[in-house]
């Protein structure tokens, strides 16, 4: 099996790079936030890593070899003490207006990483915190993380690039335009994180923020629809590019749950496989979910195969700023852009508790349904 490397920049991205760029003194070594566990993690799923840094006139007069030979030591040291050794240390000593190959953004100095078959350059990557290490990486036809610095700019951080990484996760960024809608969907469905939602519906977020929450998933959605005709569009379009981002980061679906189950291993919650009642076992993620004096049922299946049975009713023309005449319609649009069959049944009194339950049971649905299981196609079709 090939290796993964990890090529790292060393002066802001693995220690922080004090004022003067030189970390030629002991007393200047600060270790960059969350880089220790994050490096571990990367160990652990089967990384190697090669330090790639330069180091502007290194053993010259102005920076001589041993001011930076001390902290050098004592950095390889503490890492090593932790667990964490680099496969290589590739030094450039030049200055940037010599223009030589081997200082980043040039690859010069990690040709032999092209040439090594137990390389897995595909899976490879470059960390760094300037635009330097990101032309590096593209000139290495590895993926690059620019690092969140004050200095630099950049948007990751250090457990970020290892989840990112190590996870492999299941992400989507969908943006879909028309004359009516301007939607974003952000999904990562191996992050559980606090939804981010705005669609100029005060309800409707609030509802959406169910799907992320009780799903144990990454949720961010960004509407601006023509709300001043109506909320139509914006429902419709918002469930559209939320189901098209969960069709997208299910990837093949290779994996996951499909169906899901429950505690007690039978997917519903009731012990006799579908939550009807006749024992018969319908395979589906069925979840039943109280709200009060409401009761919800949520039970579906990534087949594929787009399909709503919607079982309620509804008393209220509106629950806030949502006409109650939506909701069904917003579930019929996810399962079309996302090819889910879905059966939802809600009893009750209360239409905000009714929606809410609505909402919550498709979430706890979706996260059994979503949960990685092995690595095994769930479906004797061989496609999904």
């Amino acid at each position: 099996m090939s290796t993964p490397i990890l090529f790292v920049d060393r002066d802001g991205t693995l220690i922080e790079e004090p004022g003067d760029f030189q970390i030629d003194a002991y007393e200047k070594l600060r270790f960059v936030r969350d880089v220790i566990p994050s490096l571990l993690r990367l160990r652990d799923a089967g990384w190697e890593f090669v330090m790639v840094t330069n180091q502007d006139g290194l053993g010259t007069e102005a920076y001589p070899e041993a001011a930076f030979a001390g902290p050098q030591g004592l950095m390889l040291q503490v890492f090593e003490s932790q667990g964490i050794v680099f496969r290589e240390v590739l030094i450039d000593r030049s200055f940037a207006a010599e223009g030589l190959p081997t200082r980043k953004p040039g690859i010069g100095l990690a040709l032999h990483y092209l040439r090594d078959r137990g390389i897995d350059l595909a899976r490879s990557a470059m960390v760094g915190d300037r635009e330097t290490d990101l032309q590096f990486a593209a000139n290495l036809g590895v993926r690059g993380f620019q690092l969140r610095t004050a200095q630099f700019g950049g948007e990751w951080d250090w457990p970020g690039i290892a989840h990112a990484l190590a996870d492999a996760p299941r992400q989507a960024r969908v943006q879909r335009t028309t004359r009516e809608t301007s939607i974003r969907v952000d999904v990562d469905l191996d992050r559980a994180a606090e939804p981010r939602i705005a669609t100029g519906l005060a309800f409707f977020d609030h509802m959406l923020e169910q799907i992320g929450k009780h799903g144990g998933f990454a949720l961010a959605i960004r509407a601006e629809g023509d709300l001043h005709i109506d909320e139509h569009h914006t429902v419709e379009d918002t469930a559209l590019t939320l189901g098209q981002a969960l069709r997208e980061a299910l990837g093949d679906k290779r994996g996951i749950g499909r169906y899901g189950f429950d505690g007690d291993g039978d997917g519903d919650g009731d012990g006799d496989g579908d939550g009807d009642g006749d024992g018969e076992a319908s395979g589906r993620a069925d979840v039943t979910l109280p709200m009060d004096e409401t009761l919800a049922r949520a039970a579906l299946d990534f087949g594929g195969r787009p399909y709503l049975v919607f079982d309620g009713a509804f008393r209220r023309e509106r629950v806030g700023d949502l006409p109650t005449e939506l909701v069904p319609h917003f579930f019929r649009s996810l399962c079309d852009a996302a090819g889910l069959n879905l059966h939802l049944r809600v009893r009750g009194d209360n239409d905000h508790h009714q929606i809410e339950a609505l909402f919550k049971a498709l979430a706890r649905a979706l996260r059994q349904a979503l949960r990685r299981q092995g690595a095994e196609l769930p479906s004797t079709k061989g496609t999904l």
